[in-house]
């Protein structure tokens, strides 16, 4: 009987069913209300502190400690942490109850909120650092100062991604180099065979949080990793294989780099819709708020509101840019690792936390990765067109 994609694809999907496929699905489907959640609540807390005049009051203490660059930064601080507080409900729900509730965790509450406090910290410092600049652009160029916010951005992110691997993913898990191994060996077989500059393969920890699989090549300027967590350690090695080939076709089809520039171009529409959509609010609510105008630093929830809004409405295009990139990497990853049916049981594993058989439109709105059942059938094509090879797994 000629081997049939379609039939096999279906076999696999079988694999996942009754209580195991309703949890899946609820608990990816759930995900699609929470993105309105999070809009929701950014809002409300961003209203809160304006209509409350905290803002106003925030704005007029850091102006009076400092001239107008540091002003911004002062201001932000306190604002980001208020905002932080206000939200913490919702967070604790959404990052610890819920995982828990669907076996998702496996940190206490000690050991999760110890790592939120670090990631609070660095993110309130980062975010702090990018207002003080963006305001600067605002106070000295009034009419196109959403162009200088973008390149602040992009230059904030690209130091990120640059720093990550080496300095801000450690504050989270340990990087231990992969002891030598098969796994090392197949790995780095795989780097060198497709030119990616790597002597190295580094273990994370990542058990500590959950049981999800994972791998990662990070780094941008000599800083790159190529790094997978110990609960992938745990798969046979052809799975390893095609996790790790995907990983590696990110680097090689230079995702990261289109990534940046496709970013750079939304983040520059994004900020010229605030640049316009800001003002329009601080016209009708300005003076109730008690925010002057936009060189105002308290202007930070406003321009906030804006901006949710917009990455809220934008959310299908930023989800399929991301999705487009992964197919590329899967096929990279097929033809690298030619370890199919390794690649699907990895995207079977993969819908413990995602939902396996969504209708295109979901797909297109929701999911930033390809569905489980988009990734089986790609690899049970890619397996009929190499039936006569005598090396794919």
């Amino acid at each position: 009987m000629a081997f049939d994609p379609e039939l096999a694809t279906q076999a696999y999907m079988a694999t996942l069913k009754g209580a195991a496929r309703a949890k899946s699905d609820a608990y990816f489907e759930g995900g699609y209300w929470l993105i309105l959640a999070e809009f929701l609540v950014t809002l409300v807390a961003n209203l809160i502190v304006l209509r409350l005049g905290w803002a106003a009051r925030l704005s007029r203490w850091a102006r009076s400690k400092a001239g107008p660059l540091l002003a911004a930064f002062l201001f932000a601080v306190p604002y980001l942490l208020l905002i932080t507080i206000i939200t913490a409900p919702y967070v604790l729900y959404t990052d610890f109850f819920r995982e828990h509730a669907y076996g998702l965790s496996n940190q206490g509450f000690a050991e999760w909120g110890g790592e939120q406090l670090i990631f609070i910290a660095v993110d309130t410092l980062l975010a702090a650092l990018l207002w003080m600049g963006v305001h600067a652009a605002i106070r000295h160029f009034p009419r196109n100062w959403w162009l200088g916010g973008a390149g602040l951005t992009i230059g904030v992110m690209m130091v990120t991604i640059t720093l990550a691997p080496v300095y801000l993913d450690p504050l989270f898990n340990d990087y231990t180099p992969l002891p030598d191994g098969p796994v090392k060996t197949e790995v780095l077989k795989l780097a060198r065979a497709n030119g990616v500059p790597a002597d190295n393969v580094y273990l994370v920890d990542a058990s500590r949080q959950s049981d999800r699989i994972s791998a990662n090549v990070k780094g941008l300027f000599g800083t790159t990793r190529i790094a997978l967590n110990d609960n992938l350690m745990k798969q046979d090695i052809h799975e390893i294989r095609s996790v790790m080939a995907h990983e590696l076709g990110h680097y090689v089809l230079n995702h990261m780099w289109k990534l940046i520039i496709t970013v750079a171009l939304l983040i520059a529409v994004s900020l010229a819709v605030v640049a316009v959509g800001t003002p329009w609010l601080l016209t009708r609510f300005g003076g109730r708020w008690g925010i002057e105008g936009m060189a105002d630093p308290g202007v930070l929830p406003a321009l906030t509101l804006v901006i949710s809004l917009v990455f809220f409405l934008g959310t299908p295009i930023t989800n399929s840019m991301i999705r487009v990139q992964e197919q590329e990497a899967d096929v990279f990853g097929l033809n690298a690792a030619r370890a199919p049916d390794g690649f699907a049981r990895i995207a079977m594993k993969l819908s413990q936390y995602r939902k396996i058989e969504p209708s295109p439109l979901e797909e297109v709105i929701f999911f930033d990765h390809p569905s489980g059942h988009t990734r089986v059938i790609t690899a049970m094509r890619w397996k009929a067109e190499h039936l006569d090879a005598s090396d794919i797994k």
